[in-house]
């Protein structure tokens, strides 16, 4: 809209796909913005990106798919390209989730087969898979006062928010947001987003 790029974005979300086609039709963008419903290792690699945003994605992927994700984005960019990686990491190196059973419970109620890692171990994995990290900022405080403007923000319209999904889900995340908002405070949960690239050899 701004900068003249052309754009593609993919998700697995329906709801999501729909309302991004939705914005990208009233701004004007089509033929310049695509949006497509798609798994990552769907992707064809003939035409590939100068640039790569992962927002949220990797915490889903798991230690065990780690490797395979950051190979596919590599090969994803062109010789040179940049890709910027954004995501929830653990805070501690040996804690692979919150515990008190809070992990347990995101596990079950919020994020299903999310596996947090420490930074260090997805730096590592990105560089063993080609990519050169050149610059990694911890955004944890940031997000430790998002989570607690969006609790307050539920509990500005707990009956709103009952009409819309029920009382189930509302008291899930009235306890994910406060207890994830005190985990980024403490540390125990970090974010973190990477820059790096595909090095050309230029």
């Amino acid at each position: 809209e701004q900068h003249g790029v052309r754009a593609t974005g993919i998700t697995l979300s329906k709801n999501q796909h729909a309302h991004v086609n939705q914005l990208i039709d009233e701004r004007g963008l089509r033929g310049r913005v695509e949006m497509r419903l798609l798994d990552y290792r769907d992707l064809p690699e003939s035409e590939p990106f100068d640039k790569i945003a992962s927002v949220g994605m990797f915490e889903h992927v798991g230690r065990a798919m780690l490797p395979r994700y950051f190979d596919k984005i590599r090969r994803l960019l062109k010789p040179g390209g940049l890709l910027l990686n954004h995501g929830i990491t653990a805070g501690g190196t040996r804690n692979t989730q919150l515990g008190a059973g809070i992990g347990d419970f995101i596990e079950r109620y919020v994020f299903p087969g999310g596996e947090l890692l420490h930074v260090s171990h997805v730096l590592q994995v990105m560089a063993e898979q080609g990519l050169e990290g050149l610059d990694t900022e911890n955004l944890r405080p940031h997000y430790a006062r998002t989570l607690w403007c969006w609790s307050d923000a539920l509990e500005a319209q707990l009956e709103r928010a009952r009409e819309i999904t029920g009382d189930k889900v509302v008291r899930a995340y009235r306890l994910y947001l406060a207890g994830s908002a005190m985990s980024f405070e403490r540390g125990w949960l970090s974010l973190h987003q990477t820059l790096a690239s595909r090095p050309s050899g230029d």
